[in-house]
């Protein structure tokens, strides 16, 4: 089992690699409802899981089983 300090000296360099890529997907979107806002989806669920789930993971209340809530938000 590792320390918190290790995991974040093991996990911190990839999970900062993901939140940019999170980052830039959401960036682009955005500029592709600026540039096209007629081929913007009305109220699209996937948008609204993934800031849902950006919501859960920003709690910093949140018990350890965000995983488990993520999963089970994107299997519905």
């Amino acid at each position: 089992m590792l320390t918190a300090g290790q995991v974040l000296n093991n996990y911190f360099l990839e999970t900062r690699c993901m939140l940019l890529e999170l980052a830039a997907t959401l960036d682009r979107y955005d500029r592709a409802t600026q540039r096209d806002p007629a081929g913007t989806p009305a109220n699209d669920p996937r948008l609204e899981r993934i800031y849902h789930s950006l919501a859960l993971l920003a709690d910093t209340r949140t018990t350890p089983d965000r995983c488990e809530r993520l999963l089970n938000l994107f299997s519905d």
